[in-house]
């Protein structure tokens, strides 16, 4: 009789947490769907139906809109390279410092660690940090933003704890073998820590992707602007301002959906793929013993 309740209890709680599951999957799905759905719809139809999942009639028209739209293809571009060269320039950074970081034999290890902790609690805030980029001579150029925010404190805990997890023994056997620290590095440590680099690749080329507060600050020249600073003028402003800045705004408010689209949809299509690096990653990085 007990093993009957418990096994009912049992069944109620799958129950409910499949039902929780369900209605969180719905609350964040039904929105993109509907944005989605919302960009291959025309202008009339978004205006006339109020709330709609499928269109009644399907159209390609505002991603025309913005193949042919030079100031999306261009920030689009200007997005892509920030992303890989910004990504590049924070995982060898972080790489390194992590690395020096997780010796034990470090002197001042203590102090360093120290002061990167206190970096996630405190930091110069907007205004110093602009004007430190300013006397640097790097308002106006993407350096501003690879350099402003090279290192994150949390990815490089993560990468810190990860290379403290390879054997010691591992490393004096290389370097009985003449390897340098370089090559220990380069040839050793880093190969053995693809998952972990694979999440610090993803949490830092994410960070860049979705950056738009920092272009705004530190890049004055609009040519140079990222998809997401486009993004949110496309957003923000009026249709009848649309018309006048940027052209024929024929589509209306599909286009602006069609642009979310468009932005979201690399991150959408790498993420599936990079998943199981980013899991492994992020708590074999987090355990020792």
């Amino acid at each position: 009789m007990n093993k009957l309740v418990a096994g009912k209890r049992d069944i109620l709680f799958n129950l409910l947490i499949y039902g929780l599951l369900a209605f969180s999957l719905l609350v964040v799905l039904l929105p993109f769907l509907y944005v989605l759905f919302s960009s291959f719809s025309t202008k009339a139809e978004y205006l006339s139906r109020g709330f709609y999942l499928f269109p009644r009639e399907w159209t390609f028209n505002s991603y025309g809109y913005l193949a042919n739209n030079k100031g999306f293809l261009s920030s689009y571009a200007n997005t892509l390279y920030i992303t890989v060269v910004g990504t590049a320039i924070n995982v060898f950074v972080t790489c390194l410092m992590a690395y020096g970081l997780s010796k034990s034999w470090l002197r001042g290890r203590s102090w360093l660690n120290f002061m990167v902790l206190f970096t996630m609690i405190f930091n110069g805030g907007m205004i110093p940090t602009y004007l430190v980029l300013k006397e640097l001579s790097l308002i106006n150029t993407y350096w501003a933003l690879f350099l402003s925010g090279a290192v994150a404190p949390f990815v490089l805990i993560i990468m810190r704890s990860f290379f403290s997890t390879i054997p010691a023994e591992l490393e004096e056997s290389a370097r009985i073998d003449g390897c340098s620290e370089w090559r220990l590095l380069f040839s050793i440590v880093i190969p053995l820590s693809l998952p972990s680099i694979v999440t610090v690749t993803l949490l830092y080329g994410v960070a860049h992707w979705n950056a738009y507060f920092q272009a705004i600050l530190y890049l004055n020249d609009s040519a140079k602007w990222p998809v997401q600073v486009f993004l949110r003028q496309l957003l923000l402003e009026t249709d009848s301002s649309m018309e006048l800045n940027i052209g024929d705004y024929e589509y209306g408010p599909p286009v602006r959906m069609a642009a979310v689209i468009a932005t979201a949809l690399p991150l959408l299509l790498c993420y599936p793929f990079l998943q199981k690096y980013f899991n492994k990653g992020m708590f074999v990085g987090s355990v020792k013993g």
